[in-house]
């Protein structure tokens, strides 16, 4: 595990932030972090930092993390974890504010999953051929998960399902 993930995971402990990125998913995003050569990568949800750790410890020089956090304290505490990484940034504000920053290459969205309405404005944050990675679903989807099922078939996207525990899949989709 990366220095910098067992900081944030210590921050979260101190912070009493129990919806932390989890190891399985932490581990696809520093595959997918490591593949961004140059350009950006967005995340919608700070949290307590662990997502952005995963990804910050695969960083290449020449990329960038932009993550937005709607709690001013948690904002404050990742901006500090995160403050000796030049290209790691820290806004404190609500998740519709990277809009402004787009197209990225990546894109995580470790926070309440965008409502359906907003699915597509979502989608127009990704650079085409960027990637997005949403946590946080039990298992692989049933018939009936609306919210799943609006990135599985997505008219601009190819989706599919990454189991990474027992318990836990992520959506996995690429703009076309």
């Amino acid at each position: 595990m990366p220095p910098l993930v067992r900081e944030a995971l210590s921050l979260a402990d101190r912070a009493g932030f129990e919806k932390s990125c989890s190891p399985g998913t932490g581990r696809l995003l520093h595959v997918f972090a490591a593949q961004v050569r140059q350009g950006r990568i967005g995340e919608l949800g700070t949290g307590s930092g662990v997502g952005a750790a995963w990804i910050a410890s695969a960083l290449e020089p020449d990329a960038e993390l932009v993550t937005v956090e709607h709690d001013d304290l948690l904002a404050r505490r990742n901006a500090e974890l995160f403050g000796d990484l030049a290209n790691v940034t820290v806004i404190a504000g609500d998740w519709s504010e990277l809009a402004a920053l787009a197209p990225f290459d990546l894109l995580f969205c470790d926070t309440v999953v965008p409502k359906l309405e907003e699915v597509d404005a979502t989608v127009a944050m990704l650079a085409m051929g960027g990637m997005i990675v949403l946590d946080d679903y039990r298992g692989l989807g049933r018939v009936g998960d609306s919210p799943r099922n609006a990135w599985l078939h997505h008219p601009h996207l190819v989706a599919t399902e990454v189991l990474v525990s027992d318990a836990e899949a992520v959506v996995v989709a690429v703009r076309r």
